[in-house]
């Protein structure tokens, strides 16, 4: 691994981290297209990476700081993950079936609609 690579990994893992910590956002909003964009890789080869690094506890202690304000539905959260594991695995099956650019236009598209409804959409 190059040293400016190993420069860009730490700045956007870092700035994931705060995000996800102070927004609830990183893997999809930051890590898959900073990765595409900033060191080359295919849209299969970022969602990879991006899953294999949630694997580990990366949020353990963004959790632990909701979980003492009591801001965490354990069982919605345990009941989701269930189906996030299924839903992966499926996820990951279609992903890699498919070429990489329609997967990155899928993923554009998606992450379009998300910031539109966002924006426009209020929950106050």
């Amino acid at each position: 691994m190059e040293p400016s690579n190993f420069t860009l990994l730490i700045i956007i893992g870092s700035v994931a981290g705060i995000l996800s910590g102070m927004l609830g956002l990183g893997g999809a909003v930051v890590i898959i297209p900073a990765t595409v964009l900033l060191l080359g890789y295919s849209q299969q080869m970022a969602q990879g990476t991006t899953l294999m690094m949630m694997v580990l506890p990366v949020g353990a202690m963004a959790v632990y700081q909701y979980y003492q304000k009591g801001m965490v539905d354990v069982k919605a959260a345990v009941i989701m993950a269930v189906f996030f594991f299924i839903g992966g695995y499926l996820g990951a099956k279609i992903a890699t079936a498919i070429s990489a650019e329609l997967l990155q236009k899928l993923f554009a598209v998606l992450l379009i609609i998300i910031a539109i409804k966002t924006f426009f959409v209020s929950t106050a």
